[in-house]
């Protein structure tokens, strides 16, 4: 599943009149860099969410006959339901039994997702999440195995749980827009409502469940979510490192 429906407030003005997907980097959308690079590690089915200029993503995948693979939509346009209640909304998709890809349209990296799934088989999780020492103020906290325990805002002392204790005693990772879900998740979202974030409904389940890092070995990652990362991220793709 690739993440576009959002409205991309941090790229206005460009996203007045197109939506952040479809902004071109290195000469491509990034719709079209994250398709490319799931079709190179061998996705051939892709569920992409869609409300901002929902019309033109439609078209845009029309136009390039869905770049060979099945590619199916997951409409939004009446309400934006957050990347939670996006995936709950796209359960009919998973229909396989098997865990599944779940990647921001705005991330390019050179993360092995080869690797990054079978971490995920190997260790039985209900998510892996791609994590990365990263300058922030909102971590993740995992313990040594790299389970999920909690989070912080270090900006406004804020943390979940709220009754999370010794923050100085877990590892505080930054996630990364790239995650495997298994298909059990949607047994664990019966009760949730439609519009929800992932990562509290991660928080809730994390005491029951296992929810994992994954800190890759070539951290090579760019977020495209802010204008003055435009210029980086056409460096980024000119000099190879989009894997």
């Amino acid at each position: 599943m690739i993440f576009a429906a959002g409205l991309g407030t941090r790229l206005k003005p460009l996203t007045d009149n197109l939506p952040k997907a479809l902004i071109p980097i290195a000469g491509k959308p990034l719709l079209e860099h994250i398709i490319l690079k799931l079709k190179a590690a061998g996705y051939d089915e892709i569920i992409v969410n869609i409300h901002h200029f929902s019309d033109k993503i439609i078209e845009f995948l029309k136009v390039n006959s869905n770049f060979g693979i099945r590619i199916e939509v997951s409409d939004e346009r009446d309400l934006l339901l957050d990347t939670g209640g996006g995936i709950k909304k796209a359960a009919w998709f998973f229909d396989d039994g098997k865990p599944f890809l779940v990647h921001n349209v705005d991330i390019l990296s050179k993360v092995d997702l080869s690797a990054l799934y079978h971490q995920h088989l190997r260790t039985n999780s209900l998510a892996t999440l791609v994590v990365c020492n990263r300058n922030t103020f909102r971590y993740l906290l995992f313990d040594d195995d790299l389970r999920l325990k909690g989070w912080v805002n270090e900006k406004t002392g804020e943390t979940k749980p709220a009754q999370l204790k010794k923050i100085e005693c877990y590892n505080k990772l930054a996630f990364s827009g790239i995650q495997i879900l298994s298909p059990k998740i949607f047994d664990l979202m019966n009760e949730s409502e439609p519009k929800f974030p992932i990562m509290d409904f991660y928080l809730s389940n994390a005491v029951n469940q296992t929810i994992s890092g994954f800190i890759p070995k070539d951290i090579s990652m760019i977020d495209v979510g802010k204008l003055d990362s435009l210029e980086a991220a056409e460096r980024f793709v000119a000099s190879g490192r989009l894997g």
